[in-house]
């Protein structure tokens, strides 16, 4: 007798991280906010941050420590620029990382961008039983990621495992 998963919705928080973007021009945060919506999750916060380590940093921090939100996903800032520093930011505050996902991640885009793939420093991890993932700031790279990469792990029903299953022990020592 097998038993039959259902679908978990997640609260999830976005950060484009951008001196450009404002609400109206943010098509990469729209992206990652339409996609997960429709993937049945719940977009509790939207947040526009400027290419600022600092700033990266309290946003996502401030998101690691609210125990509602269980999905981080920050866009833009993953690049090689000197204003690029988004992994920077964040990596400090991930417990653990999950190497997997940035590999990944440019395997999959390798498909549409060639060997423009390696400019990408795209990274994910947990901190505080949150998942974090930093994307690309362009909105084919977060289609690619969340379609092809994220949708599936934050899904209870995708086996033989996901990232959703794991939530319940992610703070064990």
């Amino acid at each position: 007798m097998t038993t039959e998963k259902h679908f978990i919705p997640l609260n999830i928080a976005v950060l484009t991280v951008s001196d450009t973007r404002t609400d109206s021009d943010d098509l990469s945060g729209k992206t990652l906010m339409e996609r997960a919506q429709e993937a049945g999750h719940q977009v509790i916060e939207k947040k526009i941050v400027p290419d600022n380590i600092y700033q990266i940093r309290a946003a996502v921090s401030a998101w690691i420590a609210d125990d509602g939100i269980n999905v981080i996903l920050t866009t833009g800032g993953t690049g090689v620029t000197g204003r690029d520093g988004t992994p920077e930011a964040v990596q400090p505050l991930l417990d653990k990382v999950l190497d997997g996902f940035g590999e990944v991640f440019r395997m999959l885009s390798y498909q549409d961008i060639k060997t423009s793939t390696i400019q990408s420093r795209a990274i994910a991890g947990v901190a505080n039983a949150t998942y974090v993932f930093c994307l690309p700031g362009s909105s084919g790279a977060c289609r690619t990621a969340w379609d092809d990469l994220i949708k599936e792990q934050l899904d209870f029903r995708t086996r033989p495992c996901n990232l959703v299953q794991l939530m319940p022990r992610l703070l064990e020592k």
